[in-house]
């Protein structure tokens, strides 16, 4: 038995979302402010069955119009309530649970729902005491002083959201009902007509007694207040947290005659009892590589205090010994506080699991059969590879043994920052947040991996999972993706943003190195995803099937064999990158692409792909040498820079840039051109480059104008405050009409 989904409606910025969960693990990902969290709280607050513990804050901000609609009793205006469906997936064995959550006896199948809803207990009684509120504070305004700085005053409440403010719990309660799952679609929306059956109390079992019986929810914050220090009341040291685990879940000495006796004559009894009772647990930190090769060990001593036994909080502690013990002498160790945060918060959040999994599985003849336990940012204070262990782990560490497997389980959620963590387990388990706001209306909406990847052919999967695997990119946790050529773009990029969009370095930018014989394949996860993404690539010209002939070294005709590399003004050149062909602007030819609007390069979002991507690659600029001019578009990133710095990277001083041209004083520009070109396409050394370019000044140089363009474009769309720096605009850009203002954060 375990979760198989959830929809939430009007919570916080989940403002109608369905999540579906795998049984073992569900990684949560997103953006800050996604709501994930808010995923977490909302089984906190429906779980607790408290409706003292919700606010009217709590609902979506989007609600807030239709509260106060039905407040001024306008036409059609319903007032929305907070609701969580849960669904089980349900084995025939565990039938006998879920009987007070068939919708009928013609039920069949293996998903039951459940809802709970918080919502207005008499809505007709709400409003008459809201409009009796508001009709007495205003009764009483005017008895004193009506106006204030010149206008007529109007005291709260003035809407039913400042009447809920005070009396939203008063006016509120949590309801339950049965779902029947025959009537929702397969994205768990209800039917129009359909309206579910109520739990009650009268009836049998109340909703939350249904509830508490099949799920116990846990939760392991990301806030766990562990510190090297023991100053401040917020913090919690490893011994205190052993010491509650021992009193809870272990076999207590004191029962013991021999340990009482061993207390008065010295501690060395208690120390092997001590030993022995925690060996499994730290058995089970062993699975996850702690202590490894060089960290010392854990070792439970007790702090022996004869007013004091083990299960008080400063009964025991934890020390750290430093080698092994040898020839029956006593192993050197140290308190807990001389270790590092990374292993107390590992062997931290260790214990809390197991504590909770101990206290659930002993709930004996109450226990609900599935456990599920939110786990947030697991990755503080550990290292990359301590992260992927922690992930492959954890669920043989809240193993359930002997007969007790076939009936329970537990679930885990896991929300995260880290790559680490996320492509550890690869595509499947992933649930991706993606924020959806509108001014005012703050909402979000959760895309599940398993189904992109069982929609997606086999290769493209498979290689979208080995590549993000091996680069550990951040593309999940970003507010927009940059998907660049190759190396020297994503080493030179930073330094480019720098200068001439300075701003773009407080978004969350993901830059992605994937060339353009590759990019394409990113394809179906941005736009899956929704990200706003900027490609920026080469127009790289090849020789085209119908090049014209030229002139032979002997003077015949000669055709230059297509696919081989040549300069952008080449005639029939096309293009060889399948980004461009095959993407945006989808075109083959030079030509074409010279000719392609911003409209051209940019892919609107629609329903079905709601992604905003605009595709950025050399367009021609003026090139001036010997006091000749020429329009001319670079092939690579290495020769638009080249045209767009020419003087500057002939200088004598420039060398290591490895772009100087041999007496490049006596050539025209049209010469010039020619010999870079032939210099770059030989064995030009790109990274080399792109280092050498790094140790100059950049105040020095120029951005190539279409990165230029692409950054501003970016930044515009992320609305992000418009930067002092000049930015530098192509020649197709100088004739585009002035872009509109934007508004600014």
């Amino acid at each position: 038995m375990h979760l198989h989904a959830l929809r939430i409606k009007n919570f916080r910025r989940l403002k109608d979302v369905q999540i579906d969960l795998a049984p073992d693990i569900s990684i949560f990902v997103g953006a800050n402010n996604s709501g994930k969290t808010s995923t977490a709280q909302a089984f906190q607050l429906f779980m607790g069955a408290s409706k003292e513990r919700f606010s009217i804050h709590d609902f979506n901000a989007g609600c807030w119009a239709e509260i106060n609609a039905f407040g001024e009793r306008i036409a059609d205006a319903k007032l929305p309530s907070i609701s969580i469906d849960l669904w089980f997936h349900v084995e025939s064995a565990d039938l006998y649970r879920v009987v007070d959550l068939l919708p009928s006896l013609d039920w069949e199948g293996s998903i039951v729902g459940i809802r709970i809803e918080f919502a207005a207990a008499d809505e007709a009684a709400l409003l008459v005491r809201f409009h009796e509120a508001r009709a007495k504070a205003q009764a009483n305004a005017q008895r004193g002083s009506s106006r204030i700085n010149g206008e007529d005053y109007k005291p709260q409440p003035r809407v039913l959201y400042d009447y809920l403010v005070d009396n939203l719990r008063r006016e509120f309660e949590l309801r339950y009902y049965v779902l029947d799952h025959a009537r929702f679609d397969k994205s768990f929306i209800e039917a129009s007509d359909y309206i579910p059956l109520r739990l009650s109390s009268d009836k049998g079992r109340s909703g939350k007694e249904v509830l508490d019986s099949l799920l116990c929810v846990d939760f392991l914050n990301a806030q766990r207040h562990l510190s090297d220090s023991s100053e401040g009341s917020r913090t919690e040291d490893l011994s205190r947290r052993l010491s509650r685990f021992y009193k809870r879940n272990l076999e207590k000495r004191e029962n013991d005659i021999d340990a009482i006796r061993s207390l008065e004559d010295s501690q060395s009894e208690l120390n092997k009892h001590l030993e022995r009772v925690f060996e499994p647990t730290l058995s089970r930190l062993a699975t996850l590589g702690y202590p490894g090769l060089a960290n010392p060990r854990l070792v439970i001593k007790s702090a022996l205090n004869p007013a004091t036994i083990m299960s008080s909080h400063d009964g025991a502690r934890v020390h750290y010994a430093l080698g092994n013990q040898q020839d029956g002498g006593e192993v050197p160790t140290l308190p807990d506080r001389y270790n590092g945060l990374g292993l107390k918060n590992l062997i931290y959040m260790v214990v809390e699991l197991l504590d909770l999994h101990a206290q659930w599985m002993d709930l004996d003849e109450n226990r609900p059969p599935l456990h599920l336990i939110f786990i947030e940012e697991p990755e503080a204070h550990l290292h990359a590879q301590l992260q992927q262990v922690f992930i492959r782990k954890i669920l043989d560490i809240l193993s359930i043994d002997g007969d007790d497997q076939a009936h329970y389980s537990s679930q885990l959620v896991i929300t995260t920052h880290s790559p680490h963590i996320l492509y550890e387990r690869g595509f499947r388990p992933i649930r991706y947040f993606r924020r959806r706001d509108s001014g005012v209306a703050q909402a979000s909406e959760v895309l599940s991996l398993s189904t992109f990847y069982n929609g997606t052919d086999e290769l493209t999967r498979d290689f979208l999972e080995r590549y993000l695997k091996l680069t550990h990119c951040d593309l999940f946790f970003a507010d927009a993706a940059v998907l660049v050529e190759g190396n020297v773009e994503r080493l030179l990029l930073p330094q480019m943003i720098e200068n001439v969009e300075p701003n773009l370095k407080s978004a969350c930018l993901c830059i992605l190195e994937v060339g353009g014989a590759f990019g394409y394949r990113f394809r179906v996860l941005i736009e899956f995803l929704g990200l706003t993404t900027l490609i920026i690539t080469d127009i790289d010209s090849v020789h085209g099937a119908n090049s014209p002939t030229t002139q032979g070294p002997t003077g015949a005709p000669a055709t230059k064999r297509p696919g081989t590399t040549c300069m952008v003004e080449t005639p029939g050149a096309e293009t060889c990158n399948q980004t461009l062909i095959t993407w945006l602007p989808c075109k083959k030819t030079i030509a074409d692409l010279q000719q392609a609007t911003e409209a051209d390069r940019t892919q609107q979002p629609s329903s079905a792909k709601p992604a905003l991507i605009r595709v950025v690659y050399q367009t021609p600029v003026k090139v001036t040498w010997n006091n000749q001019t020429k329009t001319l578009t670079g092939r690579t990133l290495e020769e638009a820079f080249a045209f767009e710095n020419l003087d500057w990277c002939q200088d004598q001083q420039r060398n290591e840039l490895d772009l100087r041209v041999r007496n490049s004083a006596a050539l025209t520009v049209q010469e010039m051109a020619e010999h870079l070109h032939k210099k770059i396409t030989g064995s030009f050394d790109k990274t080399d480059f792109a280092l050498a370019l790094l140790a100059q000044d950049p105040k020095a140089w120029i951005v190539p104008a279409y990165i230029a363009d692409g950054l501003l474009w970016l930044r515009e769309q992320l609305m992000l405050a418009q930067p002092s720096l000049p930015t530098h605009t192509s020649i197709a850009a100088e004739t585009a009409p002035p872009q509109q203002q934007q508004a600014q954060l």
